[in-house]
């Protein structure tokens, strides 16, 4: 039968009161003491542990906590019971012992160093994941056969054909946004049929690979690395090792080619659904029948604009599906590395994608596509 601790209360002399405890102050026989504890009134001298056979933390924090609260002395108290209680003490009260601060002129000194060296390892880790993938697709290309067909056309699927509806909305709202803005801007000078040609070119050669780009970079970079780092919480991945599957070949490779490949669909098709969004509010706000503008498009928007969103979109895929497979298989210890690592790898896939598209614009500027 199990034992449970108890208490009695004594006044002295002097109106103070001794709580004496008896039997084990341990976890499982403390749990009844707490609201008569709580209910205690008037000033406690002393707590008495001399009654007490066994205490563990729980026990210790409990009599620590009621000589807290009433400033009473501990007496009474075992090795054990005084070792316990000063820990308690030691943790919680307002005096507890912090480790020593650096000197400011010390800390961001290493702050910095720390920084530096976090870059050093992370541009060291992603060499050789991509080291790793080149190998994985030489390999492939040396044995097609061993190339995992299903796996490609499945994450294809998942990559573009379910990312369809919400990038053909937002392609389709941006274009209207582009179109209206940019005639109540043109309209001061007289110029409202050059909206044409601003809705043209920013979305075949600007904003709907990028737009698209970042929609796939919180979609599929996010699910990647989450579909990854689980399974490499779950040893998945140690698994596929041990009978001789490699992880580059079976989950990185499929990923990563058919993000690059639907990447160039995607963009275009966002690029088509932004020009129809700017047809559409031009036959409200310009009077421009629909068709016209489309036909407007043909004439005055360049065909290498056309390409130099085709040539971003496999270079925006591969850096996204490279972030989100990479962060993925740095997964370790916890799940909560896996939202960690899931956040690291949306933000890395955009910070990069928008650096690159600002490469991008300068290049072809420079090459005489501007």
């Amino acid at each position: 039968m199990r034992e449970w601790a108890a208490f009695t209360a004594e006044t002295d002399a002097e109106g103070g009161q001794t709580i004496a405890f008896s039997g084990p102050l341990l976890v499982s026989s403390v749990g009844r003491l707490d609201k008569e504890l709580r209910a205690i009134e008037g000033p406690v001298a002393r707590v008495d542990l001399s009654g007490v056979a066994e205490i563990d933390t729980v026990g210790a924090w409990t009599v620590w906590r009621l000589a807290r609260d009433h400033r009473a002395e501990i007496v009474g108290t075992s090795d054990e019971a005084e070792r316990l209680i000063a820990a308690v003490h030691l943790s919680r009260s307002e005096g507890a012992i912090e480790p020593p601060r650096l000197p400011l002129g010390q800390r961001v000194p290493y702050f910095l160093g720390e920084q530096v060296l976090a870059m050093g390892r992370g541009t060291y880790g992603i060499v050789a994941f991509l080291g790793a993938m080149l190998i994985a697709f030489w390999d492939v290309l040396r044995h097609p056969r061993s190339f995992r067909t299903k796996a490609l056309v499945h994450q294809a699927e998942l990559v573009g054909v379910t990312a369809l509806p919400i990038i053909g909305l937002m392609s389709f709202l941006v274009g209207i946004v582009i179109a209206q803005q940019g005639a109540v801007q043109l309209e001061q000078f007289g110029a409202e049929i050059y909206t044409v040609n601003l809705t043209g070119r920013l979305a075949l050669r600007k904003l709907g690979i990028l737009m698209t780009a970042i929609m796939v970079a919180g979609r599929s970079g996010s699910s990647f690395a989450a579909q990854l780092g689980t399974m490499k919480l779950t040893e998945e991945i140690d698994a596929m090792r041990t009978i001789g599957v490699s992880p580059m070949e079976a989950l990185v490779i499929p990923r990563v080619l058919a993000t690059m490949f639907m990447m160039v669909l995607l963009g275009f098709y966002a690029s088509l659904l932004a020009i129809a969004g700017g047809a559409f509010i031009s036959m409200f706000s310009l009077e421009i029948p629909f068709f016209t503008f489309l036909i407007r498009i043909r004439e005055v928007v360049p065909t290498h604009d056309i390409w130099v969103g085709l040539i971003k979109a496999p270079v925006f895929g591969f850096i996204i599906a490279v972030a989100g497979c990479y962060q993925g298989m740095q997964v370790k210890g916890n799940s909560e590395e896996v939202g960690m690592r899931t956040t690291m790898a949306v933000v890395q896939a955009i910070f990069a994608v928008i650096v690159l598209d600002a490469f991008f614009a300068v290049f072809f500027t420079e090459v005489g596509w501007g």
